[in-house]
């Protein structure tokens, strides 16, 4: 599972891990990555996407996949997730 999520670009962190003694190694932070079927209305299917819970709590802020992708700038997103906010703007205004 790639550690850099494809909605908005959260990556590993890196920095010292401090010991009582005060020694400093390098290590990694991770972003708690979570595979996830998340369901378009608009194009009446189940995505499943590897994204961070905090992405998971935005998704549900924002009403739903398609509401936050219709909203979301194309220069923030993946180009996987470009072709679905493609998708389903199209889909959108075609019933409406």
């Amino acid at each position: 599972m790639a550690r850099k999520h494809v909605l908005g670009g959260k990556a590993p962190q890196s920095g010292n891990k401090v010991s009582h003694s005060n020694r400093k190694s390098r290590r990694k932070w991770l972003p708690n990555m979570q595979r996830k079927a998340v369901y378009s209305i608009a194009l009446d299917r189940n995505i499943r996407l590897s994204m961070p819970t905090c992405m998971i709590r935005t998704l549900d802020f924002a009403g739903g996949l398609d509401n936050f992708l219709l909203g979301e700038s194309t220069e923030n997103l993946s180009r996987a997730m470009r072709r679905l906010q493609t998708l389903i703007r199209e889909r959108v205004e075609a019933s409406s």
